[in-house]
């Protein structure tokens, strides 16, 4: 099969990512004598700087992590509600959703910490060593994608005239960043190196990153968030509000360490973060399966996974959270996905049909069955993460920004309300040794609230996923975890780990990542090793026949929006069979990363998306 590259292959060590510069980044730490647990966290920094659209260092991020020994681990960078964000302060104020942007959607920031975790006890290197590729990127400047200038044009009204700090940075002189000029953030490349001095004279390298993880919680880092916290903020309720956020909501909170969620599939055994993430939704959708797949991108294929995803979605909408306790294992049940599979037919289901794990009765949010407004067909380049940024949205109305969509690949959705949506990053690293990650930042986008002054990067939005009624397990709880969408995976074969792989994307994450893996799992091998590429390049698509993760919530029942690259004729069935297709740009479903390990020869791969020209492999 013609692929857009090659999977990469080599044994000193592998890199995948969303930007060539962290790839390359996280390739420098490796040579330098690093290990891919040093590499992830300079690649991760670099994100920060070079992605500021998806991810900055107040939002947050899930890695799923194996040693050369064997053991997986997922570490939880996902912060929680903070003490005052209860739902009779948010109803008080005459919210039915949570905002999409500004101080109320703040959760306590969870990457920084999750990083630092990551480097303290897997890594070798000193912070100041992983992170230098971010502070020269940020103070000598980098020449920005185009998705960077694109997303501060569509909210440059805004920044102008409300989020001025924001305006300081990401429009300087009224300009916003250009493809080929030199962009740069002196306020955080300052940040840093303020941060690396403080620390300089705690001890030895463990030490000096307990200190950074106690300046970030307690010192000039910490009190900056909490100001910021405070201000008021225009937000997409169309009034000003406050956040929630205090000293010591964030001195209490660190990042942890948990066992993955697993599933067993044909000798492979997929890890996942556990369900206060969306990883189980993958998991389910495995459970869903028959023995007996149909042709590898046929419409029956595609049909089986479309509905399948529908299923494993309502159960996430049904059962997934933090605040309070998850059937998983009656959700993973033989017996329970034989009940579920029956329910797949031959034509399309409109309907969110939540399962009864353990007999349990399934409840769901008064806007969990809304219908959204917008066209059901959308560019998911740039609808992963949707926060509409100073978009005037009626309290409560689960409704999308009005107006066409940007039909163009890699350019983010914008309204015609000046509305925008976010997105995500992902990396995946394996070294020589074996050691292996897996990781998804997200959150603290540009848009998603001003820049803090003193430091170069805003608050995150997360809590704009959970909802505002009572008892649902995704309600909003202080102390508790938002259920995130970002759901990185680490595949074992046989017990052993052999592969890493992810995607930005929301919703669709999991969706794009099963037909990635059932490529990689169904497919000849190329070169006697994994075909990433081709299973990366394969036509993909996404459903949204369930409710929407991000404010405003909506769910688009019987959508289907496939790349005009599938077969015609597969197309004409899935319409027959009642989905409601349509019919996107040749490359535009999906942005996925990959490493892998043959654990037999210690042949490494690798590869990368080409969607949105920018994400890039590099190894040898």
């Amino acid at each position: 099969m013609f692929t857009t590259r090659p999977t990469l292959q080599g044994t000193f060590g592998m890199v995948s990512s969303t930007h060539w510069l962290a790839s390359q980044s996280a390739m420098a730490v490796l040579e330098d004598g690093g290990n891919a647990y040093d590499a992830a966290v300079a690649a991760g920094f670099v994100l920060h700087v070079v992605e500021p659209h998806l991810n900055g260092p107040a939002g947050e991020v899930p890695l799923v992590l194996a040693t050369a020994d064997g053991e997986v681990r997922v570490l939880c960078g996902q912060g929680v509600a903070p003490a005052g964000a209860t739902i009779e302060h948010y109803r008080g104020l005459g919210l039915d959703l949570v905002p999409g942007t500004g101080p109320l959607a703040a959760a306590v920031p969870g990457a920084f910490d999750a990083w630092m975790l990551l480097l303290r006890d897997y890594g070798t290197r000193d912070l100041a060593d992983v992170l230098k590729y971010a502070i020269g990127y940020a103070e000598d400047g980098h020449a920005p994608v185009e998705n960077v200038g694109a997303t501060v044009e569509s909210v440059r009204d805004l920044f102008e005239k409300e989020w001025v700090s924001s305006a300081e940075v990401y429009l300087p002189g009224g300009r916003a960043p250009r493809p080929g000029e030199l962009f740069r953030n002196p306020a955080l490349a300052a940040t840093w190196r303020r941060l690396l001095a403080e620390i300089e004279g705690a001890g030895d390298r463990e030490a000096r990153i307990e200190a950074a993880r106690e300046v970030w919680r307690s010192g000039f880092i910490a009190e900056a968030l909490v100001r910021q916290a405070g201000r008021p903020t225009l937000d997409t309720s169309g009034e000003r509000h406050t956040g929630t956020l205090t000293a010591a909501d964030l001195a209490a909170w660190s990042a942890s360490y948990e066992s993955p969620a697993t599933y067993d599939w044909n000798g492979w055994t997929l890890c996942k973060a556990r369900p206060w993430s969306q990883g189980p939704v993958l998991l389910q959708q495995l459970a869903l399966l028959p023995d007996e797949l149909p042709a590898y991108g046929s419409a029956d294929y595609v049909h089986l996974l479309i509905e399948g995803c529908k299923l494993a979605m309502a159960d996430r909408e049904a059962w997934y959270g933090d605040a309070a306790p998850v059937p998983l294992t009656e959700l993973l049940s033989d017996a329970y996905n034989a009940e579920r599979r029956a329910l797949v037919g031959d034509t399309a289901s409109y309907d969110l049909r939540p399962g009864s794990p353990g007999g349990r009765t399934p409840r769901l949010s008064a806007h969990a069955g809304v219908v959204a407004t917008d066209r059901p067909g959308f560019n998911p380049m740039g609808a992963g993460e949707p926060t509409v940024a100073g978009a005037r949205v009626g309290i409560g109305e689960p409704t999308v920004a009005k107006g066409p969509l940007s039909p163009v690949p890699g350019e983010p959705d914008v309204g015609a309300d000046g509305g925008t949506r976010g997105d995500t990053c992902h990396l995946d690293v394996v070294d020589r040794w074996g050691n292996m990650v897996a990781a998804t930042p997200s959150g603290g986008w540009l848009q998603s609230n001003p820049v803090v002054p003193e430091l170069g990067f805003p608050l995150g939005t997360r809590l704009q996923m959970t909802w505002l009624d009572e008892g649902l397990p995704n309600s909003l709880t202080p102390g508790r975890r938002p259920r995130t969408t970002l759901t990185p995976s680490l595949a074992l074969r046989d017990g052993v780990p052999v592969m890493a792989f992810g995607t930005p994307g929301g919703d669709q994450q999991d969706q794009w990542q099963l037909h990635f893996f059932l490529g990689v799992a169904l497919r000849p091998p190329v070169r006697g090793g994994l075909d990433l590429q081709g299973a990366i390049d394969a036509p993909n698509w996404h459903n949204d026949g369930f409710p929407g993760s991000f404010h405003p919530r909506g769910m688009r029942p019987g959508s289907v929006t496939v790349e005009s690259r599938m077969p015609s004729e597969v197309v004409a069935e899935l319409r027959r069979r009642g989905h409601d297709v349509t019919v996107g740009e040749p490359w535009s479903e999906g942005r996925l990363c990959a490493v892998a390990r043959d654990p037999a020869t210690g042949v490494l791969s690798a590869a990368a998306n080409p969607r949105a020209m920018q994400g890039y492999a590099v190894g040898r």
